[in-house]
């Protein structure tokens, strides 16, 4: 057996059926390897969108998501996925290929020095010397992914290596490292400590990231949350934790969020955040949320509680843990005043739009959409004022909700939603995205094809990069510079160049005909909308 081989044993023993990649000289020993096994291979047509597309399958099959190119600039196209994995926390094994071991750091063809390049957004990275390593490198790859707050891990591997024969295969059972011991179960004390401030308070609120959902504990958080009525918001991470229209749940917070969440935020007289990072897309002001209330911060990372507020409450664990540990205890509250207040809050303060009867209304549409999608639907919005109209109007019922939402990475949509259906192949799935973003991801329309991946892709039209040119309408008075999308790519041809469905709608006039056609079937489609290229998130 060769180090080849090995890694794809490993792969097995991880239970990993699925690698998105795209081959080079470097990694072919890998992909020759990969045929005698019953991993599934897809050819995805640039290589940060096979980061992408393994994060879509992670976060919602809950396993590591594994993606393997080559070396030089197979590595570094890698770098935007793995980037936007680790500010979402989002546990990946991403495997390279590299230049034989006595040729590194001699500028040799292809070489690149990827461990190095990724160190600051990666959990870990190993460069691998011996090939004997290989089975106790991949467990703890795994291991660290996929424990405490999850994040990719690289593993970087010379073709010599891939090439060299191994003495003895045998995959660890276990992993024992020294400096890597994650604290899973939250500290007694402090969780005590909540229980007594949820008894005294009278304005309590749940601010829900996207490590609730990372922990898979959405289930103990809404029974928390209905038994002792304590109202919820959340993070653009955190999105689905509860269904959007559930009683208890008052929208996402933040500056492009709702209004009355906001509010009931910033009135809380203890605020508990629950796997959120407290980042300035969701907290603008940290200094507003510790103003005259109790903050609670949970999360798993320790590193992340502090770091932009101070909390009265520490607790480090993970959520599903701590969740189960709250049920635990024998306490009352009751705060009907508290959810009454918030709920005229929600009917008084709600934005009104004066859509372009011309054109689609973002609003109109996507609540139409998610009206009509099922009920255990995946919803994968892109990046740009795509992403804010999806966040506010959006209905998640009992499916998932995903974005990039850390890093704001356009064109993730299209991979991740690919990911979703080779992972969930059950689930529709649906990517949302602007014109610009799609076109970051429009070749994947191929991998969709070859693979026979039938993901359902709306495309939001406006002929503008809308996100910068809505902040330069409201920074630069009207001074838009590098924005105007001209030169675009017909999109009807487009989808036939490729043998996929096309809709166009040009305004809401037979929108529900067409969404019905859109979602009829499970196979690919293309739906173009065209939207007021003035239109505003705001």
């Amino acid at each position: 057996m060769n180090g080849a081989d090995a890694m794809i044993k490993c792969l097995e023993a991880e239970g990993v059926d699925t690698v998105f990649g795209y081959p080079g000289v470097a990694i072919c020993p890998f992909y020759d390897s990969i045929l005698d096994s019953e991993i599934r291979t897809i050819l995805i047509r640039t290589e940060q969108n096979a980061a992408h597309a393994a994060s879509g399958l992670a976060r919602t099959t809950g396993k590591v998501g594994v993606c393997a190119v080559t070396s030089g600039p197979g590595a570094t196209n890698l770098i935007t996925g793995i980037a936007t994995a680790f500010a979402d926390s989002i546990p990946l094994v991403c495997i390279t290929g590299q230049v034989n071991s006595e040729l590194l750091g001699s500028d040799v063809f292809q070489e690149a020095d990827i461990t190095g390049a990724v160190e600051s957004f990666v959990k870990y990275s190993y460069l691998v010397k011996d090939v004997n390593d290989i089975p106790r490198i991949f467990k703890e790859a795994f291991h660290v992914a996929s424990t405490g707050r999850k994040g990719p891990v690289l593993i970087d591997v010379p073709i010599d290596i891939q090439n060299a024969q191994i003495a003895k295969f045998k995959y660890p059972e276990e992993v024992n490292m020294r400096t890597y011991k994650p604290t899973v179960k939250g500290h007694a004390v402090q969780i005590k400590k909540v229980i007594r401030e949820l008894e005294k308070a009278k304005r309590p609120i749940i601010c829900a990231g996207g490590g609730v959902l990372l922990s898979d504990a959405q289930e103990e958080l809404r029974q928390f949350a209905e038994k002792y009525q304590i109202p919820v918001v959340s993070t653009m991470m955190g999105i689905g934790v509860m269904p959007t229209e559930h009683p208890m749940y008052f929208g996402m917070v933040g500056n492009n969020g709702k209004p009355y969440a906001n509010r009931a935020m910033n009135e809380s007289d203890l605020l508990i955040m629950v796997g959120a990072r407290v980042a300035d897309r969701a907290v603008s002001q940290p200094d507003l949320i510790t103003e005259n209330k109790i903050l609670v911060h949970i999360d798993v990372d320790p590193a992340e509680i502090g770091k932009n507020a101070g909390p009265n409450i520490p607790l480090v664990g993970d959520v599903k843990h701590i969740f189960h540990d709250f049920s635990k205890q024998e306490f009352s509250c009751q705060h009907r005043a508290w959810i009454a207040t918030l709920n005229g809050y929600r009917d008084s303060m709600k934005r009104l739009r004066s859509p372009n009867a011309n054109y689609v209304d973002p609003e109109a549409f996507i609540r139409m959409l998610s009206l009509k999608m099922k009920d255990d639907a995946v919803y994968v919005a892109d990046v740009g004022q795509n992403q804010i109209w999806s966040c506010n109007y959006h209905i998640v019922k009992n499916g998932r909700f995903l974005t990039s939402g850390g890093m704001g990475t356009m064109g993730y949509s299209i991979p991740a939603a690919m990911g979703v259906k080779v992972g969930s192949p059950q689930k529709q799935v649906v990517a949302v995205c602007g014109d610009g973003s799609f076109q970051m991801s429009m070749m994947e329309l191929a991998t969709m094809c070859q693979h026979n991946i039938p993901v359902k892709i709306i495309v939001l039209k406006n002929n503008y990069l809308g996100m910068v040119r809505e902040y330069q309408h409201y920074t630069y008075s009207d001074r838009y510079s590098v924005v105007d999308l001209s030169g675009s790519p017909d999109l009807e041809k487009l989808s036939a160049a490729y043998g996929i469905p096309f809709l166009r709608l040009e305004n809401m006039d037979g929108a529900e005909e067409a969404l019905d056609a859109f979602l009829k079937d499970d196979v690919s489609m293309l739906m173009e909308c065209l939207i007021d290229p003035m239109d505003l998130v705001k």
